[in-house]
């Protein structure tokens, strides 16, 4: 996976063995005895004995060097850390196989211990995924510092009771900035932890909670980088997320950490301080990418976000947004709702990724996607339709006119792709495109039984809102 690390193998034997391999001779002896005392005391079952590493003391860092930004790193910022890099420093890092714990590779970085109490953490005050580089003039996206206020709506999007009972539902749960603010000093407080153990880690923030489409219910997806590039998810991501979970033990603010070794790995936390549900994965960099695209969509047009939290709360509540029980996943609603927008006679909203293709580039180094989308200007609309007019609107398309059987959903190319044989479409209900990768985000309705019920509730909810023209609080809301 990481070219020009060493391969950890079942011949290595011991942790004092190994380090022979992973650490250049020129590294103090210092170094190699603390690394090696990190990575012994996460080996084995929780730890029962305290862990033999020096007191944690924060010393605060300046910004850059610990924390990513939604509005990203200028490339001279980047340049001078690369710069300051000294020739022994470790670039890769490898893992072995997901068996027994054995060992990680590690950068010649000192290592630090776990922080154990969040108490520690209450000086991370200054947001730090939100302190670099501010957005340029004319840019659409908000930092998280200016949270996800949003200017009045013009008076033709809610000029009906239906609109206003959308904006009012929109109102009541859309995520809050305290909201996001909790799940933000959990994610610095956990990529302090986690590079104790793998020094050059990184967490991201990403999912709902940053795209701009969360609820103040909302749980929090977190991304573990160790290393950009492809991940074996059988050996080296459930191998990481073990180690991790090991440490995750040791922190007093972390309850219930449980290893979900799904296609995808996944670790399943919840922070005691905020009370947040955390899911994390490791090196499944598309999610931070999607994010930031889903984010800009959410601010290119003021009627986007409305439309799509209403749409959720309906979907949650009818019992069909819920990837694990074979329907849509949040994030298939999403592009769902945006392929509609894009597609009608005159666009609400535009192809981001053919418009601005540099801001979307999927090669772009992940620590400068953040950055990417932040001078791209709101889009003005020649379609003034109103919330309501827009909501029943792609409930009948997808009730009457989407082809379900013929039909492959593109927000990327902002049109339907023809349904080819090929193994990502084939045999599949509902085909929709992320726009990173090109898989299929819908793979998990795999049942025709599930298929049939999600169709037959866009027809159903098309029907309630044309007949009553307005929605029913007890059919979007659970």
């Amino acid at each position: 996976m990481f070219p020009g690390a060493y391969v950890l193998s079942h011949k290595d034997g011991q942790p004092e063995h190994l380090f022979q391999h992973i650490l250049p001779h020129t590294v103090s002896q210092q170094r190699r005895f603390e690394a090696h005392l990190n990575v012994t005391n996460f080996i084995g079952p929780p730890m029962t004995v305290p862990c033999l590493i020096p007191t944690y003391q924060w010393t605060p860092v300046e910004q850059p060097d610990v924390s990513f930004s939604p509005n990203g790193v200028k490339g001279s910022n980047r340049k001078r850390r690369r710069d300051s890099h000294s020739q022994n420093d470790l670039k890769r890092q490898c893992f072995g196989s997901p068996g027994p714990a054995r060992n990680g590779n590690f950068t010649s970085k000192p290592a630090a211990a776990p922080v154990t109490s969040r108490e520690t953490c209450s000086s991370y005050s200054s947001f730090p995924t939100c302190t670099s580089a501010a957005s340029k003039p004319g840019g659409c996206v908000p930092s998280l510092r200016e949270g996800s206020h949003q200017s009045a709506f013009p008076p033709s999007s809610v000029s009906d009771k239906l609109s206003q009972q959308i904006l009012d539902l929109f109102h009541a749960y859309e995520q809050q900035n305290e909201d996001l603010e909790k799940k933000e000093h959990c994610r610095a407080a956990l990529q302090r932890d986690i590079q104790t153990i793998f020094p050059s880690a990184q967490v991201f923030l990403a999912g709902s909670s940053l795209n701009g489409f969360g609820t103040r219910s909302s749980d929090a997806d977190l991304c573990l980088v160790i290393e950009e590039g492809k991940v074996n998810h059988r050996t080296d991501a459930v191998y990481v997320l073990s180690l991790v979970r090991k440490l995750f033990y040791t922190l007093s603010y972390i309850e219930r950490p449980q290893l979900i070794r799904a296609k995808v790995p996944i670790l399943k936390f919840r922070d005691r301080v905020s009370g947040v549900e955390f899911d994390l994965n490791f090196n499944n960099t598309v999610g931070i990418r999607n994010t930031f695209l889903l984010r800009t969509y959410a601010y290119v047009e003021k009627r986007v976000r409305p439309i799509i939290l209403v749409i959720k709360k309906w979907a949650s509540h009818h019992r069909i947004n819920d990837a694990s029980r074979g329907t849509l996943s949040s994030y298939t609603l999403v592009l769902m709702v945006l392929h509609y927008l894009q597609t009608l006679p005159e666009p609400v909203i535009p192809c981001l990724q053919m418009d601005y293709p540099e801001c979307f580039n999927p090669k772009m180094d992940i620590h400068l996607v953040p950055s990417g989308p932040s001078n791209i200007p709101a889009f003005v609309s020649k379609n003034q339709s109103s919330l309501g007019d827009l909501l029943l609107g792609f409930l009948k398309y997808y009730a009457t006119v989407f082809k379900w059987d013929k039909h492959v959903i593109s927000v990327r190319e902002a049109k339907t792709l023809p349904k080819t044989y090929c193994k990502e479409w084939r045999d599949k209900f509902i085909c929709v495109e992320e726009p990173f990768d090109q898989t299929n985000t819908a793979r998990a309705v795999h049942e025709k039984v599930k298929f049939e019920t999600i169709r037959a509730e866009f027809t159903e909810e098309a029907k309630v809102v044309m007949r009553n023209g307005e929605i029913s609080p007890t059919r979007f809301c659970s």
